[in-house]
């Protein structure tokens, strides 16, 4: 019997392979356990992947109005066993992202089953990626060119300087919150153990510094630097991070993000490993671990530990500088007890 094109027994994206019917989920071929509700709310994603799925359709098919159960709950519990069987992530997800109060959606590109349609995707696919190769090199766009082009002349990275990010608002009254950016940024940085990071001491001197970044990097002895700047808009937090190459002065690596300031922890996890995958540096599995184990924070408590710790880091530190650290330490400690830095 030929296959159904409207409904399709198996999907398939990345290592994992789904079988509808079955109610089957095999990562490489191995079968994986999962309960039928989270089973039933990866194949609802899988239906319509790319597209958001709401909470009240999921509702009106696993929990119909009259079964009496903690909706949130159930569903809340139901997706984290979903993502623990994928291996996946509500930081950084990779399959299933969480939209805030809407619902979740399928992220990861997926292949339904039937051989003659899985060609053409591929021809498609195929076609598509070498023309789009080709106007990206043609136009050098993101550098592409000099990277596919240069990669064998690009020295080893093993040494890394984050310079002092720009306040973008140009109000001297941010320069805590730019500051202490920059200070987290390094710390993240430094849990690589294969990556050495300059200290935030050391590379203050070039605030606002006229040199140029090859000058910057001889003094310091790095391989790469890192710069950009960063703007606090209440609670949103805006930052541009860029990588460069000292001996060539060459873009390697650019980004924008734009976050909630509760997030503002998992952003500089984000970009440590972004920077990690770009100079091809090896993160063993516990320093994995500690960079994807950033946690949200409370924005108020945040901004008054970066207005104590500006305080604290000042090269005149007076009797009026430490209580002024002191009170906001406090302050941030009121506002959340478990804030460990603080």
């Amino acid at each position: 019997m030929g296959e159904s094109t409207h409904s399709p027994r198996m999907v398939r994206f990345g290592v994992f392979e789904v079988d509808l019917r079955a109610g089957e989920l095999r990562r490489s071929g191995v079968k994986i356990k999962l309960q039928e509700q989270p089973f039933q709310i990866l194949a609802l994603l899988l239906g319509r992947p790319g597209d958001v799925v709401t909470r009240e359709e999921i509702q009106k098919k696993l929990w119909p109005a009259d079964t009496f159960v903690d909706f949130e709950h159930s569903l809340n519990a139901a997706v984290k066993r979903l993502r623990e069987a994928l291996g996946d992530s509500a930081e950084t997800p990779r399959f299933v992202e969480t939209i805030p109060r809407r619902g979740y959606r399928f992220i990861y590109p997926v292949e339904r089953a039937g051989r003659a349609s899985r060609i053409r995707q591929l021809r498609i696919v195929a076609l598509a990626v070498v023309a789009l190769l080709a106007v990206l090199i043609g136009l050098n766009i993101a550098g592409l060119r000099d990277r596919l082009l240069g990669e064998a002349g690009r020295g080893q990275i093993t040494s890394i300087a984050v310079l002092p990010l720009e306040n973008l608002s140009g109000d001297p009254e941010q320069d805590y919150f730019v500051d202490g950016m920059t200070e987290t940024l390094i710390t993240e940085l430094s849990k690589i153990g294969a990556l050495k990071v300059i200290s935030r001491q050391s590379v203050m001197q070039f605030k606002g510094t006229e040199k140029s970044l090859p000058e910057i990097a001889r003094e310091l002895n790095v391989d790469a630097v890192v710069e950009g700047s960063a703007l606090h808009i209440g609670e949103r937090v805006r930052i541009t991070v860029q990588l460069i190459e000292a001996a060539s002065d060459r873009n390697l690596w650019a980004e924008n993000y734009d976050r909630d300031l509760s997030d503002v922890l998992v952003l500089h996890s984000e970009v440590a490993r972004a920077i990690a995958r770009e100079i091809l540096i090896t993160v063993k599995p516990k320093e994995e671990a500690r960079l994807a184990s950033a946690r949200t924070v409370n924005p108020k408590a945040y901004e008054a530990y970066l207005k104590g710790h500006y305080f604290w880091e000042q090269p005149s530190f007076t009797a009026e500088g430490f209580k002024r650290t002191v009170e906001y330490f406090e302050q941030a400690i009121e506002i959340d007890p478990e804030y460990a830095l603080a």
